[in-house]
């Protein structure tokens, strides 16, 4: 399938709590079993300083996964776009794309954390700034409208418009209209409720967005693992406090965990699906990953995934999408 395509599921690729050489083997092998399970594509995400269960590069992280398989796509999602100049950004997705044709896209936020400015030398208080900034610049040279020196990077220069496909995460109606006008498409966040999804995605849809509209869940078959979600919720709600407009972006969560899980994969498969409807979504994004899962864990996840809930979840997105 098309990178980041409407009606795409992919899957989040976490580094466990492993020996760093451990890690990069062990999202190879992810990649390589949500390849064989169906997935069309996995996504891997941006933090510094340590913070647990992310990297740093997630464009590098991308290409392990890449290397690792035939055909699945992969997107640095989200990449922090104020912690480097965007004209990098785009060379290295271009030059990325040389190596991989038709396999990357790439997924943007203007990020949170204190630490990961800090380590960019790069003032906290200009985090919105930059970042507005920078999608427009970043929508203009993926959109074959570079100029300047960037224009002349051979790699920059041999792409054709679109072929690095771009959605924004988005937490607000602004923010989620301004992806429409740069022709982005839009991703949620994982804690938002289903109201809150479904008032962005009424909005993009009305500010004129036709790329894919991205719900974020996590998905568990059989007993869910309460203390691991119970400390990956913590975790998440306490680095929210340390960045801006958190009231305005916290107040947009639910007070649960927004986890679906069920004793069988199809029944898994059938909520996703609802609640994919009720939020006007076209695209998921699957989490499995929680603090403290071993590889064991993670891989009997995406072996039910693979019998029970993508074979049903697919056949539901199929449907839908003939009928509609």
């Amino acid at each position: 399938m098309t990178v980041l395509a409407p009606g795409s599921v992919s899957l989040r690729v976490y580094p466990l709590d492993l020996a760093p050489a451990q890690i990069v083997a062990e999202m190879r092998h992810e990649a390589r079993l949500a390849e064989e399970a169906g997935f069309d594509g996995c996504m891997v995400s941006e933090h510094h300083g340590g913070f647990a269960n992310y990297l740093p590069n997630p464009l590098l992280a991308s290409t392990w996964l890449l290397e690792a398989t035939d055909h699945l796509w992969a997107a640095p999602c989200p990449t922090l776009l104020p912690l480097r100049p965007v004209s990098q950004i785009v060379e290295d997705l271009a030059w990325t794309y040389a190596r991989f044709p038709g396999r990357i896209g790439v997924g943007v936020g203007a990020g949170s954390i204190p630490v990961d400015f800090e380590l960019a030398g790069v003032p906290h208080t200009e985090m919105f700034p930059r970042y507005r900034a920078a999608l427009k610049d970043l929508a203009d040279a993926l959109g074959g409208r570079a100029s300047g020196p960037l224009a002349d990077d051979p790699g920059v220069k041999a792409l054709a418009p679109g072929q690095i496909p771009i959605v924004a995460g988005v937490q607000t109606v602004k923010t989620t209209e301004r992806a429409a006008r740069l022709g982005m498409g839009a991703l949620y966040n994982s804690l938002q409720t289903i109201d809150a999804v479904r008032e962005q995605t009424d909005a993009y849809r009305a500010a004129g967005g036709a790329g894919p509209s991205i719900l974020i869940r996590r998905l568990w078959v059989g007993e869910p693992p309460t203390a691991n979600i119970a400390t990956q919720m913590t975790r998440y709600r306490a680095a929210a406090m340390t960045g801006e407009a958190t009231a305005r972006i916290v107040d947009r969560w639910g007070k649960g965990d927004n986890q679906i899980a069920g004793s069988e994969g199809t029944a898994v498969a059938e909520e996703l699906y609802d609640t994919m409807i009720r939020s006007g979504c076209d695209t998921v994004n699957i989490r499995i990953f929680l603090a403290g899962l071993t590889p064991a864990e993670i891989h009997q996840q995406l072996s039910r995934h693979a019998t029970e809930t993508l074979p049903r979840l697919h056949s539901l997105l199929d449907s839908h999408k003939q009928n509609n």
